[in-house]
């Protein structure tokens, strides 16, 4: 015989307890599904929510970089404008090459899920071998600046170039660093949850950075030139 329910929601066995009530468990015990049922959302959506602040908070920063560059791109002090300068037939192969590299990056990550470690090394290669032509037509570009006199101390436009697009390229650089860790960590210890986690993680990464150079593409190259 079921237990009679006193005033105030007890029973003789003690409080009642609502299973729809939040923090409470469903009767069939399952595990946490990540959608809502059953317990918080998973590990591996934890982390990627957190590692979504951290690039909403590097978002922030770039566009501090973004607004001294609009405010300073006049700022020539006789020297080069952007109209003298920027080589668009360059700056195009480079966004080229980022956007195919994201393109890679994905793959990468359907290798993974699928559990396929030949396919997601050979995607991650592909991927860092495209960064690699990108930062070398970058820092190509720095370097005939710099030769010609045309360097960050020439002028306040100089300046918030350099920093922007450098500051791009330094994370660029770190992602090329990550990426060769994930493969050997991949190849070493396989697919393991915490190394799932480290791969999302780092397609977000990648990602954000391809969004961050469409915006430079266009604000700081083709607006400079046309300028």
């Amino acid at each position: 015989m079921s237990d009679a329910v006193h005033p105030g929601g007890f029973t003789a066995r003690g409080p009642l307890r609502d299973p729809h009530a939040v923090g409470h468990a469903s009767h069939d015990h399952r595990g946490a599904t990540g959608h809502g049922e059953g317990g918080p959302a998973s590990k591996q959506i934890i982390v990627g929510y957190g590692f979504w602040l951290f690039l909403l908070s590097d978002i922030v920063m770039f566009s501090g970089f973004f607004a001294a560059y609009a405010v300073l791109a006049r700022a020539t002090d006789g020297g080069p404008s952007g109209r003298e300068i920027f080589e668009l037939p360059r700056v195009a192969i480079e966004t080229a090459l980022l956007l195919a590299s994201s393109f890679t990056c994905g793959l990468a990550a359907v290798a993974t899920r699928a559990r396929s470690k030949p396919w997601t090394e050979v995607a991650l290669l592909v991927t860092g071998l495209l960064g690699a032509g990108f930062l070398a037509l970058e820092l190509q570009e720095f370097a005939g600046l710099v030769a010609r006199g045309d360097g960050p101390q020439r002028s306040a436009f100089l300046s918030s170039f350099f920093a922007v697009v450098g500051c791009h390229g330094v994370h660029v650089t770190a992602g090329l660093l990550w990426l060769g860790t994930m493969m050997a960590q991949i190849q070493v210890k396989g697919f393991r949850p915490t190394i799932e986690r480290r791969m999302l993680c780092f397609n977000l990464f990648w990602h954000a950075l391809d969004i961050i150079w469409v915006a430079l593409f266009t604000v700081v190259y083709l607006l400079g030139a046309g300028a």
